[in-house]
């Protein structure tokens, strides 16, 4: 199959050929990923420009003394949360609030340095959070760019006691120069831009006119989702779990062997829209093309129903594959 690679991409092959530094040629092998379309005929090129992002971030690492994990922080659980905002806004205070992790929290600002992290439990499954220093802290723009490239969603957290719009504008902006922006954010025709999914964090509700500026918020981003808690009081922060789990839009599905009862302990973690083959090559990579049928319980017309490999399945289903 052909890779068909558009016109940006070529771009972006020729600021790689051009960089100089580990930091450009990362910079211009992310872009040529996000602008590379995904289908069979990619998967060998793809995982090639993985291969030199890791050499090149190794690189990086090296000459900038930055320890690999707080460059690279590998996914685990369900998804990957990373917590973006400016300094003081209570996402260390946070992480503390929804996982086992301690990380260190002050009045003064900058007070995280290296990136923490955190897994934190919602219902029957872990998500991973990762604190960030802070947006506008020096110095770190290079690897907040490949934490922020590689997490599965990022959760601006403002502080509601401060004035509110300035700081979304502020991580926005920030965040478009390390080529990143809201998922309602054209990007045709731009080299390097990629869309990510964002949440709005009100922190600290508690305060005086909090609620006020909170309103406000949510007028004037209607299509972001967005929640506002108390990470010092613990205000809110079930139905915080909630939306994280939504915004992330996967689903869990279990499965059963035929004749015996469903394993309901580690669902497969799919995302929202997937069909039964998707599935079953998240399972086993020779499902897919082995798989004759399926049973599922749930989203079918009727408990135990046969369906075929397109059928979509929905969050809490049970399937049983035959091959």
């Amino acid at each position: 199959m052909p890779a068909n690679l558009p016109p940006q991409y070529f771009e972006a092959e020729k600021q790689y050929r051009q960089a100089k530094t580990p930091e450009e040629k990362i910079e211009a092998l992310e872009a040529m990923l996000a602008v590379m379309p995904k289908h069979k005929g990619t998967d060998r090129l793809h995982g090639e420009l993985r291969r030199k992002i890791a050499k090149f971030t190794e690189e990086a690492e090296r000459k900038a003394a930055i320890s690999r994990a707080s460059f690279y922080i590998k996914k685990e659980g369900a998804g990957q949360v990373a917590l973006v905002g400016l300094p003081n806004s209570g996402k260390s205070k946070l992480l503390a609030a929804v996982t086992d992790a301690t990380p260190e929290i002050a009045d003064y600002p900058f007070t995280t340095q290296t990136p923490n992290v955190g897994m934190m439990k919602f219902e029957n499954i872990q998500i991973q959070i990762v604190d960030t220093p802070p947006i506008t802290s020096r110095g770190s723009r290079i690897w907040l760019n490949n934490i922020f490239r590689n997490a599965d969603l990022l959760a601006i957290v403002i502080d509601l006691g401060d004035e509110t719009a300035s700081q979304i504008d502020t991580v926005l902006s920030e965040l478009e120069r390390i080529g990143i922006v809201p998922p309602d954010s054209p990007i045709q025709g731009t080299v390097g831009k990629r869309q990510k999914k964002m949440l709005l964090i009100g922190n600290k509700i508690d305060l005086n006119a909090a609620a006020l500026r909170w309103e406000q918020i949510k007028k004037r981003y209607p299509n972001m989702p967005s929640i506002s808690i108390s990470a010092a009081y613990g205000s809110n922060l079930e139905e915080f779990k909630k939306t994280v789990f939504n915004t992330l839009e996967i689903i869990r599905v279990y499965t059963k062997a035929p004749g015996k009862k469903p394993d309901l302990t580690e669902p497969v973690i799919l995302q929202k829209g997937s069909t039964v083959k998707e599935a079953a090559e998240a399972i086993h990579k020779d499902f897919r093309y082995k798989l004759k049928y399926a049973v599922v319980w749930g989203s079918g017309k009727f408990d135990g129903q046969r369906v075929s490999q397109e059928h979509v399945l929905q969050d809490g289903d049970i399937i049983e594959l035959h091959i």
